[in-house]
């Protein structure tokens, strides 16, 4: 066995380029073309401003595009 010897930097940041990778993979294995689970856009929308981690000008443009999209129409 070969022992080799970087810099800490180097290994944190071939670590951190590794756990991305991982991660991308499990993404891409899951069916990312799947429908959603919920056809309710009004209920969507509200799961989104429950979090608190959007505005409300975004939750709006949601909604507003929520109720264009042929899927959400179709029941």
């Amino acid at each position: 066995m070969v022992t080799v010897t970087i810099p800490k930097k180097e290994y944190q940041r071939l670590a951190e380029k590794a756990l991305r990778y991982e991660y991308l993979r499990q993404i891409l294995e899951e069916d990312i073309f799947a429908s959603p689970p919920n056809k309710n856009a009004k209920e969507v929308a509200r799961e989104f401003k429950k979090s608190g981690l959007y505005s409300q000008k975004f939750i709006k443009s949601l909604e507003g595009g929520l109720r264009r999209s042929s899927y959400f129409r179709a029941k």
